[in-house]
């Protein structure tokens, strides 16, 4: 990012919470603490990029899905879902706040081997045990429902049509950005550049902002997405989060399904969904290293040498499609295990993280951004136990193992 961004300064000199990042995860932890009558407290939300352009929020493709190996994750999901089918309700029925559809098409997970076949099928145990909808499918049923697909190599399938899809993930942003401010949350346009802990060295007593201020804090949340180490690290604290680049494709047909496309995830890794009147599919680039924290440039040659061939394969009709819209975002990835990090520092007590979603943000972020509130609030999480995302697992190494990755 090149050009100059104005900062300015706080109202106070001290807050009791300091948020470190206004994006998704920013605006939703300052949400819920500014709604929950229990905390009364001041909030100070900083955000280096008022127009958010760069960050993972911004380059989102707002999907949600039960489809996980943990318990938690279910859960967290099915949080989500019942959030956004009931975001006014949430929102306090302001009647400015609009309706937000869940786009029920499901996730179609594609097994080519009767290894992965298990894989889902164990899973999909988990998932019913909590209630969500997921059924497995063989290679003829999928042909079926969607004779579309190419099935030949398909062992089975994995799908969900209940309140699984996509969503306008940027509607629960703005709203939960402005109704955090209209209750007293305060955002400003500025970066902490450095952060001051005590004597002891188990706080942060103080962050310093690009515009010289110096800020007393009694909190210090870490949502910087994919610059969360280079946050961690002026608190003296090393994370295993950093930015992948991971890239979207909107393309047109000129033969249109007959129905709607689920949110399919090929063998290969290449995922593709109808999208309104075009289709998106997104995938990893092959060699998926980390990247410069201002690295968006786009590799074409990912479109022409692995998504398309693979789409084309997945989807005969596809064969005739032109690209319309393309774009890269960066993934705030966990090389740890791939999961969220919440919580408190194990020595810096005060220091909370929210980082490290490695894709899964925006659906997960209702409930990470209520029981990261909870915790901030009573010392607890009082909804979920979302314990088994503590950091105290990465300073211990014990990885949480999540099989459902894309």
């Amino acid at each position: 990012m090149t050009q100059a961004i104005l900062t300015n300064p706080p109202e106070r000199l001290a807050y009791d919470v300091v948020i470190v990042g206004g994006a998704m995860y920013g605006s939703s932890v300052a949400w819920f603490l500014a709604s929950n009558p229990d905390f009364d407290g001041s909030i100070l939300v900083v955000e280096r990029d008022p127009t958010y352009e760069f960050t993972s929020t911004s380059h989102t493709n707002s999907c949600i899905r039960q489809q996980f190996s943990n318990e938690i994750n279910v859960r967290i999901s099915q949080f989500g879902a019942e959030f956004i089918k009931n975001f006014r309700s949430f929102m306090g029925d302001d009647p400015r706040v609009p309706d937000v559809v869940l786009q029920s098409f499901g996730y179609m997970y594609l097994a080519d081997t009767e290894a992965f076949a298990a894989t889902l099928r164990d899973s999909q145990a988990v998932q019913a045990a909590c209630g969500a909808g997921t059924k497995i499918m063989s290679a003829d049923e999928i042909k079926r429902d969607y004779p579309f697909y190419n099935v030949d190599d398909i062992v089975a399938g994995s799908h969900n049509r209940v309140d699984e899809g996509y969503f306008d993930g940027n509607t629960l942003f703005d709203w939960w950005k402005r109704s955090a401010r209209e209750r007293g949350a305060e955002y400003v346009t500025n970066e902490v550049v450095a952060m001051a802990r005590n004597a002891a060295g188990d706080r942060v007593e103080s962050v310093t902002l690009k515009s010289g201020d110096v800020v007393s804090c009694g909190t210090v949340v870490n949502a910087s997405g994919p610059r969360a180490v280079l946050t961690a690290r002026m608190a003296g604290i090393e994370i295993p989060v950093e930015p992948r680049k991971r890239y979207t494709f909107i393309f047109d047909a000129e033969t249109p399904l007959d129905r709607d496309l689920p949110l399919t995830i090929d063998p290969s890794g290449v995922h593709m969904r109808t999208d309104g009147a075009y289709y998106l599919a997104g995938c990893p680039p092959d060699d998926d290293p980390a990247v410069d924290y201002d690295d968006f440039d786009q590799d074409h040659g990912i479109w022409e040498e692995k998504a398309w061939p693979v789409i084309a394969a997945r989807i005969p009709q596809f064969e005739a499609i032109k690209l319309v819209n393309s774009w890269a975002g960066h993934y705030a990835f966990n090389t740890f295990d791939h999961n969220a990090i919440l919580g408190p520092h194990t020595e810096v007590g005060n220091f909370v993280f929210v980082n490290g979603f490695s894709g899964h943000g925006f659906q997960q972020s209702p409930a990470m951004g209520r029981g990261t509130s909870e915790l901030i609030t009573y010392g607890e999480y009082r909804t979920l136990d979302l314990s088994p995302f503590n950091y105290v697992r990465i300073a211990e190494n014990r990885p949480f193992v999540e099989k459902a990755v894309i």
